[in-house]
């Protein structure tokens, strides 16, 4: 696989979506985590995101402008135990439920489908970060129509068993822009993560993210000794 620079990456499309970049600090020494959104209509634009426990939820900026909070209303992150998930819907608490009944991220997921939002059919992506004292992995999935097929689910899951010092993962929810807006297509995308410094981190992936569509972001690192969290987020609106 070629691994890519992230911003690069992301300055080549102007409406990747959502997207969730997983993966490890060049030094080895912490596991890095990035969720993003973006919008195109008012409603889209009106979010930030906002802390929630351990994890964040979406919030309306303008609480007067809402007009559907369904499908952007949300918690992108929950964690459980040695589990960090994150999603681009409502499916964190889906896989966070079914993960404290003892049943898996793949289980939860496969009780899920595409968001309903007809002619898109927009795809739920979905990640996992795992810590345990024996090993640090991460999970990613997407879940898809059959090219635009609303009678039709695709189900995708990618297990990253030995992740690799300053290398990651990238899905997101379009292939670019569009209208209807095309999904995204193949297998995550290789990244190349090169700041062991959570603010350079977050710096690069929100300078890459085009200046008119995107809303908010999400970045944590995870210290892969001591478990501690360092996170931040970033909000166009203020």
């Amino acid at each position: 696989m070629n691994f890519v620079n992230i911003k690069s990456e992301l300055e080549g499309n102007t409406y990747p979506g959502r997207g969730i970049i997983l993966g490890m600090t060049p030094d080895g020494a912490k596991a890095a985590i990035a969720y993003f959104i973006m919008g195109r209509s008012e409603n889209s634009r009106n979010r930030v995101f906002v802390e929630d426990g351990a994890g964040i939820r979406t919030q309306a900026f303008d609480p007067a402008k809402l007009s559907d909070p369904s499908l952007i209303i949300y918690s992108p992150v929950r964690v459980l135990d040695e589990h960090t998930v994150v999603t681009n819907g409502d499916q964190t608490d889906t896989v966070y439920d079914f993960m404290a009944n003892g049943r898996t991220f793949e289980e939860a997921l496969r009780t899920r489908t595409f968001e309903p939002d007809s002619p898109n059919y927009t795809p739920r992506i979905s990640g996992i970060v795992t810590l345990s004292e024996e090993a640090f992995s991460y999970k990613l999935s997407i879940l898809k129509s059959n090219n635009g097929n609303s009678d039709s689910v695709q189900r995708f899951f990618y297990e990253y068993a030995q992740p690799v010092a300053g290398e990651g993962h990238f899905i997101h929810t379009y292939a670019c822009d569009g209208n209807p807006i095309p999904s995204y297509e193949g297998d995550p995308q290789g990244v190349v993560i090169e700041e062991n410094d959570l603010d350079a981190f977050t710096k690069t992936v929100w300078e890459g993210l085009n200046a008119d569509n995107k809303v908010s972001l999400f970045t944590r690192f995870i210290d892969l000794k001591t478990g501690k969290t360092e996170s931040r987020i970033m909000n166009k609106n203020k």
